[in-house]
């Protein structure tokens, strides 16, 4: 069985705080994030609400995915995000 990765952006409201990051497993990682366990940037600035995500079919497209995130300007992200979440509302409920 192929293992799905995935690149995603938290926030802590509206065109707030940022961070970026990547997974193999998303619904684990975003409830770490929540629950505060590795991870010193997001429990600093409160950054917990899954705006966006993509799927990628393998590790190096994720990595790919990510480092494209880190490199664009912030609008380019608050874009993405709104293209698909203009409610920035948390997506994490419906990985269920």
């Amino acid at each position: 069985m192929e293992k799905n990765f995935y690149v995603y952006m938290l926030a802590n409201l509206k065109n707030g705080t940022l961070y970026k990051g990547m997974t193999s497993n998303l619904v684990k990682r975003i409830s770490e994030h929540k629950e505060g366990i590795n991870c010193d940037f997001t429990n600093k600035y409160d950054v917990k609400k899954l705006v966006w995500y993509k799927e990628c079919g393998c590790a190096e497209d994720a990595i790919r995915w990510e480092k494209r995130l880190r490199r664009y300007p912030r609008q380019w992200k608050i874009n993405l995000i709104e293209e698909t979440n203009p409610e920035w509302k948390d997506l994490y409920e419906d990985l269920f």
